[in-house]
């Protein structure tokens, strides 16, 4: 990896990993403790992530467990995913609570698929932003001499090839989360 190229790659693989998280977060059908990674419940008196306040377990395909290490916490716990945008109603047992996950239907999976390609373009964006940022500063080195009119045009081919294997890769991570998403 070039030097001049280090930092903007860093910050487009950061792009990267938002985007995996965001598409963790987005529930297929299956359970799955990532779609709880953005919950916060109430404990005493601070908004406290869930993952941080209980085990959380997938016990079947379709069944998420949580278990608070404080009992006192289960309602708090089960008024934050209510509160939340998940769309699941928590079962509360009186020692943990159950998200039972049902099938989608077809017009949920489509819904599920703009959402993926909304993240994916915002991931795109991001990345073109980079790159836009990237040769602006390119571009005030040439102008304060530092580098040559010939570095110029290497440094923005190569910030363009470095752009273009991003926006593959999003194009990839959106397609399999699209794929995953449609699967029944």
């Amino acid at each position: 990896m070039k030097e001049y190229l280090k930092v903007y790659d860093e910050k487009m693989t950061k792009t990267l990993s938002v985007l995996r998280e965001e598409m963790g977060a987005i529930r297929v059908g299956r359970a799955n403790a990532a779609i709880l990674n953005k919950v916060t419940a109430e404990y005493y008196g601070t908004p406290t992530p869930i993952n941080q306040m209980a085990a959380i377990s997938v016990s079947e395909a379709r069944i998420l467990v949580i278990q608070p290490w404080d009992k006192s916490s289960l309602k708090d716990i089960e008024k934050a995913i209510l509160a939340s945008d998940i769309g699941i109603n928590p079962q509360n047992d009186g020692s943990c609570i159950k998200i039972v996950f049902p099938p989608l239907t077809e017009e949920r999976r489509k819904e599920l698929c703009k959402k993926v390609q909304k993240y994916g373009e915002e991931s795109k964006v991001a990345v073109r932003s980079i790159r836009r940022d990237a040769m602006d500063a390119y571009k005030a080195m040439k102008k304060k001499s530092e580098i040559t009119e010939d570095d110029l045009k290497v440094y923005e081919k190569d910030i363009q090839d470095l752009t273009e294997k991003y926006c593959k890769d999003v194009d990839k991570i959106t397609a399999d989360k699209e794929k995953e998403v449609m699967e029944i």
